[in-house]
C-alpha cells in the first residue's frame, strides 16, 4: 500500500511569536520527513497570504491525498479560503499548544484552529481537527490514522471495480446504483461478462495459466494439480488478470452459483480466495458493497487480507457469533494449525475451493450498507477466537465487544446486508472518522 502524499501548510501571523512557532514548525516537519509519507512543505511559516498562494502557484500540478493546515499561530480565515482556490482536498486543520501560560498569549493556535474549522464548515468542506505538539505520541498516532483515513478516501473516489456478471437471483442487495454510488463515495464500475469469460478462459494456452496453479502451490495444502478444477480455476483466473491489467481494476465483486458449476464445472471460491490473498479484493455473489469493504478495510491496514461471510451462528454463553462462506478465503488468514487446505464446495461438492478455520487474533468487522434512505456504515469490533474449525468452507468464531444478543437484534432490526467484511486488527477508529468525513450515519459496536 502507498503512503500519503500531504500538503503541510504552517500558517502563522508576524504579530505573534514568531521564534516559538518556528520551533513548532521544525519539530513538525522533522516528524513528518519521518514518518514515511511524502511531505510537499515550504522551507518557512507563510505569514501573508501572498506568501501562501505564491508556494501554492509553485506547487500547482502537484497531487495530494490531503492538506494538512497547521495553524502555528493564529491567522484569519483568508487563508484557508486561498488554499480552497488551489487544493480541492480534504483538510486536516492542526493546532499545537501554547509553549507558557502567564503574560502573553504568544501563538493563539487554539482560536487560529477554530477559526479554520468554521471556515471549511461553511465552504462544506470536508476536514478533520487535531490538537497536540509534533512530538507528542497521542498526536503522532492519531495524525497517522487520520492521513490512511484521507488517503482511502483519495483511493475510494479513483476506484474502478470489475463487476464479474450479474447478482444471483434474489440477491438484491448485491446490487447498486452506479450513479448513487459514485456520488456518495466516488467508486465507478465496470461490468464484465462472466458468459465471455467462461468460453475464453478455456482457450487460454497453458503457457499463460500454468503459473497460476504454480502460485497456489506456494501455499494451498493439499492441491492437485490434475484436478479438472484447479485447471479451470487456473484459466478463469488468468483470464480476469488480464481483464483487470487492461481496464486498472482495483477491486472484484464476482457472480458465482449457479453458473460456475453448471457452466464452467468448477468452484469460484479459490479464484476468489487467490486474487484476495494478493491484493485484488474480490466479493462472491456479485457484492458491489461487500467488495468496497473488503476494499477500505485493505487499504486501512496497508494491505491486510480481508475476509466476507455471513453471520450464521451464534453463541451467548461466549459472547460469539460465527462468520461462514462456501470456501472463499485468503490463504494467509487460514489457521496455523492448518494452513489453507484445498477442499470442494460443501454445498456442490465440487472442487477447488478452500477449508479451514480462520486464524485468531482481534478483528476488524465492517460493511458499506445501502438503504433507500442512502448509504451507511456499519462498525464492529471483536476477537476472533483460537477454536476448532466451525463449519465446512471457511470460517471464524469472533467473541464481540458488545452484547451478542442485543447487537444481533440491532443488526437484524436494522436490516443489515447478510454479508460482513472483517479483517485483522483495529482500524474502527479510522472507519468511524471515514464515515464522518463522508457525512455517512455510522452504526458503532465497540
Amino acid at each position: 500500500m502507498s503512503h500519503a502524499v500531504v500538503l503541510y501548510l504552517p500558517i502563522g501571523r508576524k504579530t505573534f511569536d514568531l521564534q516559538a512557532a518556528e520551533t513548532y514548525r521544525k519539530q513538525s516537519m522533522k516528524w513528518l520527513e519521518e514518518s514515511g509519507h511524502k511531505i510537499v512543505a515550504p522551507s518557512e511559516i507563510l505569514t501573508s497570504v501572498e506568501e501562501l498562494e505564491q508556494f501554492l502557484q509553485t506547487n500547482a500540478s502537484s497531487e495530494f491525498d490531503m492538506i494538512l493546515y497547521q495553524s502555528v499561530t493564529f491567522a484569519d480565515g483568508e487563508f484557508m479560503v486561498k488554499t480552497l482556490e488551489y487544493v480541492r482536498e480534504p483538510v486536516i486543520v492542526w493546532s499545537v499548544r501554547e509553549p507558557s501560560v502567564g503574560g502573553r498569549l504568544r501563538l493563539n493556535s487554539l482560536t487560529g484552529g477554530n477559526s479554520t474549522s468554521n471556515v471549511l464548515r461553511n465552504h462544506r468542506h470536508p476536514f478533520t481537527f487535531a490538537f497536540g505538539n509534533p512530538d507528542e505520541e497521542k498526536l503522532q498516532t492519531e495524525l497517522n490514522q487520520k492521513f490512511d483515513v484521507m488517503r482511502v478516501l483519495k483511493s475510494l473516489n479513483q476506484l474502478k471495480m470489475g463487476v464479474v456478471g450479474d447478482y444471483p437471483p434474489g440477491f438484491f442487495f448485491s446490487d447498486a446504483n452506479e450513479d448513487e454510488l459514485k456520488d456518495a463515495l466516488g467508486v465507478t464500475l465496470h461490468k464484465m461478462d462472466l458468459q465471455e469469460a467462461f468460453k475464453k478462459c478455456v482457450e487460454l494456452p497453458e503457457e499463460e495459466w500454468i503459473g497460476e496453479i504454480d502460485r497456489a502451490e506456494q501455499q494451498v495444502i493439499g492441491l492437485n494439480r490434475e484436478d479438472e478444477t484447479v485447471k479451470k480455476f487456473a484459466q478463469f483466473s488468468t483470464y480476469v488478470k488480464k481483464q483487470i491489467e487492461k481496464e486498472n481494476i482495483k477491486s472484484i465483486a464476482m457472480r458465482c452459483w449457479p453458473d460456475f458449476f453448471n457452466d464452467l464445472g468448477a468452484a469460484p471460491c479459490s479464484v476468489l480466495s487467490q486474487l484476495t490473498e494478493d491484493g485484488m479484493v474480490s466479493s462472491c455473489e456479485s457484492d458491489i458493497h461487500g467488495s468496497i469493504s473488503m476494499y477500505i478495510l485493505q487499504e486501512l491496514t496497508r494491505g491486510g487480507a480481508p475476509y466476507l461471510g455471513d453471520l450464521v451462528h451464534v453463541n451467548e454463553e461466549k459472547n460469539s457469533v460465527v462468520f461462514w462462506h462456501c470456501g472463499a478465503g485468503a490463504y494467509s488468514l487460514a489457521h496455523p494449525s492448518t494452513g489453507a487446505t484445498a477442499g470442494v464446495h460443501p454445498n456442490r461438492k465440487i472442487g477447488f475451493a478452500m477449508d479451514f478455520g480462520l486464524k485468531a487474533g482481534e478483528v476488524t468487522i465492517f460493511r458499506v450498507s445501502h438503504t433507500p434512505d442512502g448509504y451507511r456504515l456499519l462498525v464492529m469490533k471483536g476477537e476472533a477466537l483460537d477454536v476448532e474449525q466451525p463449519f465446512t468452507g471457511t470460517s471464524v468464531e469472533v467473541a464481540l465487544a458488545t452484547d451478542v444478543t442485543n447487537t444481533l437484534y440491532d443488526l437484524m432490526n436494522s436490516g443489515y446486508e447478510p454479508h460482513f467484511a472483517l479483517v485483522y486488527g483495529d482500524v474502527t477508529k479510522q472507519l468511524i472518522e471515514l464515515g464522518r468525513l463522508l457525512q455517512l450515519n455510522t452504526d458503532v459496536f465497540i
